[in-house]
């Protein structure tokens, strides 16, 4: 049954109205500081930039693996095209780690997601390309929230779209606008602070009224002397009784570091990646610094990866291939301890005979090796096919 247009009411984007995310890119988004922060302001924010760099390229940096389902089990496949795609590159331009990346940032900074078209050719995917912000779009139904997807003005299929959407319908970036805000404020005012001053370092106070005249003179007389780049250490010298009364910093700037490092700690909070990993050691132990490097593989990459494999599965494969075959990243490059422990940890497992030595060659990146599939305990089982030393003649007299 054909659903008619009225059944189906459409959001469209309009420059009369505009959403959060176009006033972002215009760079009028208002926030409670008074600044208004679009994407590339928020990027010049240390840990804004390192947040998002960092989360990108460490999904973009997994191997991708294409696997098929036979009877609820996931074999590899190693010669699938769309692993071209992913492993190699995506087109002519972009290599699948630029595009992975692309596709990760552009859900991190835009309500709109991250998004690459799929261009198929006798529906096999041939290339993914992702285009700028505004060319590939798309309008959500306000009732069932489905979307209908628009590259340029001609309408295309949802299943040509790898559509990565950000948690919450809104982006990280516009969520923490507010946080951002206040530590592009910290960084002004520190420029401010220690360039030309922020704040007066004193006051000359006169015991006696003077003109303006005399109040100009006064000034530019203690600036020419006190003020300059070379002036540094000289003696202060007062005439008319003035005195010198400096200015002491107050609670708040002299906690200057510390409401830094809080922002730092807010905007972490906001893209749910340990603070450790943007740069705020403070907290950091060597002991809790392996748990922070699982809990960023847990709560901040793994909600990421589901939803992104979601996404390519949707969209790479054919009619046919759609539930028999799906993308999986590989969390184990983001769990690996040192080879200490690695070795230590497989030794374990073949000797509970859980894994085959091949099994645990495959974790080390080592090639199989013969005889290597059988599950044995090498601590108490001899060698499969170790060659027998022939009998000696003293062995012959001992039995004898």
């Amino acid at each position: 049954m054909a659903w008619s247009m009225q059944l189906w009411p459409f959001t469209r984007k309009s420059l009369a109205a505009p959403e959060p995310a176009l006033e972002a890119i215009l760079g009028i988004t208002p926030t409670a500081s008074g600044i208004s922060i679009s994407v590339l302001e928020a990027l010049k924010v240390p840990a804004v930039a390192n947040a998002i760099q960092i989360i990108s390229e460490a999904v973009a940096s997994l191997d991708v693996h294409v696997k098929r389902i036979e009877g609820g089990v996931e074999t590899e496949v190693t010669d699938h095209p769309v692993l071209t795609l992913l492993r190699g590159d995506a087109n002519e331009w972009t290599s699948g780690f630029e595009l992975i990346r692309q596709i990760m940032i552009d859900a991190l900074v835009s309500d709109a997601g991250g998004m690459g078209w799929v261009n198929r050719v006798e529906d096999k995917a041939v290339e993914i390309i992702s285009f700028r912000q505004g060319v590939l779009t798309f309008d959500t139904d306000t009732d069932t929230l489905e979307r209908k997807y628009r590259l340029g003005n001609d309408p295309i299929p949802a299943r040509d779209v790898i559509h990565l959407m950000p948690p919450q319908t809104r982006s990280p970036l516009n969520l923490a606008r507010d946080a951002i805000a206040i530590s592009v404020c910290l960084d002004r005012h520190a420029a401010r602070l220690f360039s030309r001053g922020g704040r007066p370092s004193g006051v000359l106070q006169f015991a006696k009224g003077m003109a303006e005249e005399a109040v100009k003179k006064a000034r530019a007389a203690w600036r020419q002397t006190h003020e300059g780049e070379d002036t540094g250490g000289q003696t202060a010298i007062l005439y008319d009784g003035a005195t010198f009364v400096p200015l002491s910093f107050n609670s708040t700037d002299s906690q200057f570091l510390e409401n830094r490092r809080f922002q730092i700690e807010e905007i972490a909070r906001a893209f749910n990646i340990p603070a450790p990993m943007i740069g705020d050691l403070s907290r950091a132990t060597w002991s809790n610094s392996e748990q922070k490097g699982r809990e960023f593989l847990s709560y901040t990459l793994e909600p990421w990866l589901r939803a992104l494999e979601g996404a390519m599965n949707r969209a790479l494969f054919s009619e046919e291939e759609r539930g028999r075959y799906v993308v999986r990243f590989d969390r184990d490059d983001l769990t690996r301890a040192d080879l200490s422990t690695r070795a230590t940890v497989i030794n374990s497992l073949i000797s509970s005979q859980t894994l085959n030595p091949n099994e645990g060659r495959g974790w080390l990146g080592l090639p199989p090796r013969d005889g290597g599939d059988k599950f044995l305990n090498p601590n108490i089982s001899a060698a499969p096919g170790a060659p027998k030393s022939a009998p000696t003649p003293e062995d012959a007299n001992a039995t004898e």
